[in-house]
Formats: C-alpha cells, structure tokens, sequence
C-alpha cells in the first residue's frame, strides 16, 4: 500500500468519517435546519405582517415583515443552533426536538418515533434489588 491512501488495486484504505453527513450550507446550519429556520421565520413574519398591515392599513408590510423575519430568523437561529449543536453528534438536534415533542404531546410518539425513547424521569438505582425465587410446591 502505497502513502497516498489507496492500495495496489485502487481501493480505498480507509472509510470517511464524514461521508453520510449533511454539508454546512448557510452560516453552521444543514439544508433541514435552514428550512426548517426560514419557515418558522416566514410564519412569525405573516403573523406580524398580517397585524401590522391591519394597524396601518399598508399590505405590503406582510411581505416586508416575511422577508425581514426570515432573514433575521436565519441569522440569529444560525448563531443560536451552532452553540447548540458544538460538540454534540450530528442527530443531537433531531434527537430533542423527537424527546421534546414525545413529552409535550405523547399522542405524536407512535409517528414520530417517540415510543423508542427512554422518557422515564426520575432517580434510578445501580444496585440490585432483591429477587425472591419462588419455591415449587409450596405455598
């Protein structure tokens, strides 16, 4: 095997590490978080439109407030979900919204994968507990 990272016939001597992971694309967030960012952006500035066009009787304030928010949505959920997400494995983010859901409305768990979630609360114990052995025969 030679020094490059490829063997005498070709293959590859290594498997990526990163191979099946999402790109970056806009400012440390995946194409499904960006999405995800501008539609909550873009309904939080229809509903801030809709009322400021009924206050000032302008309709063009909804697409101004949908632009305005859905930049700014970008740009400060970037910057808030890579702080989250430093240091922690790729599903991390998908993992809580999936806890954070099951918790809040546990009639979503069998859709959204709820029911393979640990979401016991409180202490657990690692000492063993005592186990009686039934006998045979006798009551």
């Amino acid at each position: 095997m030679s020094d490059d990272g490829f063997g005498a016939d070709g293959t590859m001597a290594f498997l990526p590490n990163r191979l099946n992971r999402q790109p970056v694309i806009v400012m440390g967030l995946t194409a499904d978080e960006m999405w995800l960012t501008s539609a909550l952006g873009a309904a939080l500035g229809l509903a801030l439109g809709i009322t400021l066009a009924i206050l000032f009787g302008s309709v063009a304030l909804v697409a101004t407030c949908i632009a305005t928010v859905t930049a700014l949505g970008l740009l400060l959920g970037g910057r808030l979900l890579r702080r989250l997400k430093r240091g922690r494995p790729d599903t991390w983010l998908y993992r809580q919204m999936q806890w954070a859901m099951t918790l809040r409305w546990p009639w979503l768990s069998p859709w959204i994968g709820g029911l393979a979630l640990i979401t016991r609360s409180g202490f657990w114990t690692t000492h063993r507990t005592p186990h009686r052995i039934p006998s045979r025969g006798r009551p």
